[in-house]
């Protein structure tokens, strides 16, 4: 996996004696750092101008302290692109033209004013608008675990997030399971997904509607909860703070929030013990329990006879913790034979067919914290999803998200673009 580095070109540096007060604005980007010795001249860091390509962070960042500051931004067109009170500022745009900031320190004894602009370009080679990186694939266990992506003898975690990146990366449509509930995925682009109007990504997964009761839309629905993270820290790391994506059923009585799940590998000298059916194997395959005090196991069913805890982990226990949805499943036949999985109505992966692009399409404004809150994100840099459901369906398995590729809405797909017959070369 490699991760690109912004292109910025600052401007007209001054620099000053180190006797006197500095301001160090740095412009950093992920992976773009150093640590040197104090130098004897120490530069004051304010560029007139900078450079930068569009849907890049710029981190500014100010030696001087004081009392209160402000940032102020002018759009292009000139009115108030943003306004911020934090001594730190990450500067970023999708729209190109030159942007013009006002720094200020608000302090009696060492006030500062400092202008200058920023001019945002188009980048220098195109962005996709698919997923360019996967950093974690993390399966809870699963029927399709091992499967998909396809586990080899010897593969070690980084060979199996090489499978799983090559399998949802671009267009690649190579679907991936995260195994029951928990599992997750998280994956990135080669630019940050902007926080625009309207739905800002689509996910594709597995999800269709039965025939018998169309309006109803269920059918094989395997909800997936949705998370986010902006890489304001600027190392091109999933480890800043994680946001969930607020779906239709986020505030639903029968939703858990704080969640936790303990799944434990199967002690491979006990005997298997299958139901009657034949479809089941073994009832009491990989045990669980969970933070409310419910126990369970995944079982194993006749049709994948492979191993379902992943084979390139090494702990005996692997915990998972997040909000947990509904069980959204009923047994129609009362016998167990005829299960189907309803939708929700809105925000979820692996929940509506893919031709229901809106449905299977996500707005960052979703985003709320730990409490529940409402949370403002300029665009986000990572996207995880899990697993957001604890069930079992007889002979059909655990329910588990699929996805298979993910697409940044603010970018056109060059190849959908139907050329005019009429215009020339």
């Amino acid at each position: 996996m490699t991760h690109n580095t912004p292109h910025i070109f600052p401007l007209h540096r001054r620099s000053i004696h180190a006797g006197f007060y500095a301001l160090v604005l740095s412009a950093l980007s992920s992976g773009l750092g150093s640590c040197t010795q104090d130098p004897p001249m120490v530069s004051l860091g304010i560029d007139d101008f900078y450079r930068i390509e569009r849907m890049r962070k710029l981190h500014l960042s100010p030696a001087l302290t004081g009392e209160q500051y402000e940032w102020i931004i002018q759009a292009p067109d000139g009115s108030l692109h943003d306004h911020s009170s934090s001594k730190d500022y990450l500067f970023l745009a999708s729209e190109e033209g030159e942007y013009s900031v006002d720094f200020k320190i608000i302090d009696d004894a060492t006030p500062y004013d400092y202008h200058f602009t920023i001019q945002v370009v188009h980048e220098e080679i195109e962005y996709s608008p698919y997923i360019s990186k996967v950093l974690e694939y993390c399966p809870a266990p699963g029927q399709f675990i091992n499967e998909m992506p396809m586990y080899e003898e010897g593969d070690t975690y980084a060979d199996i997030l090489k499978k799983a990146e090559e399998s949802i990366s671009g267009k690649n449509d190579i679907m991936i399971s995260l195994g029951g509930y928990g599992g997750y995925v998280t994956f990135g682009f080669d630019h940050t997904v902007i926080n625009s109007q309207g739905n800002d990504f689509r996910i594709w997964g597995n999800a269709f509607y039965e025939l018998t009761q169309p309006d109803e839309k269920g059918g094989s629905a395997e909800p997936g909860i949705v998370m986010v993270s902006y890489d304001t820290n600027c190392n091109g790391l999933p480890d800043d703070e994680w946001y969930e994506l607020a779906g239709s059923d986020y505030n639903n009585p029968s939703t858990l929030h704080d969640y936790r799940i303990t799944y434990h590998r199967p002690d491979p000298a006990r005997q298997p013990i299958g139901d009657t059916s034949g479809f089941l194997t073994d009832l009491y395959y990989i045990p669980w329990q969970d933070s409310e005090g419910a126990t369970g196991y995944v079982a194993r069913n006749s049709f994948h006879m492979q191993d379902y805890y992943p084979k390139w982990i090494d702990a005996d226990e692997l915990t998972f913790s997040g909000t947990r949805l509904p069980a959204n499943a009923r047994d129609l036949s009362g016998t167990g034979t005829y299960f189907v999985l309803y939708s929700f109505a809105w925000g979820y992966v692996d929940n509506h067919p893919n031709d229901f692009a809106d449905l299977n399409s996500f707005d960052i404004s979703w985003a709320v914290d730990g409490n529940g809150r409402k949370v403002n994100l300029p665009g986000v840099d990572f996207i995880r999803v899990y697993t957001g459901i604890n069930q079992y369906c007889g002979w059909l398995g655990e329910t588990s998200t699929e996805i298979c590729r993910a697409q940044d809405l603010n970018i056109i797909d060059p190849q959908s673009v139907i050329p005019d017959p009429l215009s020339s070369d």
